[in-house]
């Protein structure tokens, strides 16, 4: 099946930055594991698992439209602290959904609606997890500061 080259440079694109918030989310997830913030490294883990999930379909449907897969991640710069890691995760949930709204545009122009709903599903997955789930954790910090949310991330039993 061949697609448009305009859909396809764009499926890339989609590509390379679920790669690089794949590659972000498991350089943050294990960061918290050594840290001993099991909770987050859970959740972020989990988060990893999901971009992992959405680049697949992406690479599938590039393959699918007779397209080259592009395999090289955007360039990302880890977080050093709880913080910096949250909010840097925030900013990147907040620029891909920014892109997939604008392939979603674009898939719409070139009538390529199976693409468009895959895209839609990510989305959704942006904005209603991801994206919600860390925006909950940074008012937590603000509500009720970083060291109880801190001791809230450590296991139950922590010796």
């Amino acid at each position: 099946m061949q697609s448009q080259p305009e859909v396809i440079t764009c499926l890339n694109q989609l590509l390379r930055g679920e790669l690089a918030a794949r590659d972000q989310y498991f350089v943050h997830s294990r960061q918290y594991e050594d840290q001993g913030f099991m909770r987050l490294y859970e959740r972020i883990n989990h988060e990893m698992e999901e971009e992992t999930q959405h680049a697949d379909a992406i690479l599938r449907r590039i393959l699918l439209l007779g397209g080259k897969p592009d395999m090289r991640p955007h360039e990302f710069e880890a977080g050093a602290s709880v913080e910096e890691m949250l909010n840097k995760d925030l900013q990147t949930e907040y620029s891909v959904r920014a892109a997939l709204r604008e392939a979603m545009a674009l898939c719409e122009r070139h009538s390529d609606f199976v693409s468009r709903d895959m895209l839609l599903a990510q989305l959704r997955d942006t904005e209603e997890d991801h994206a919600y789930w860390l925006e909950k954790q940074i008012g937590l910090i603000e509500k009720i500061g970083l060291s109880n949310y801190l001791q809230s991330q450590m296991p139950a039993n922590n010796p």
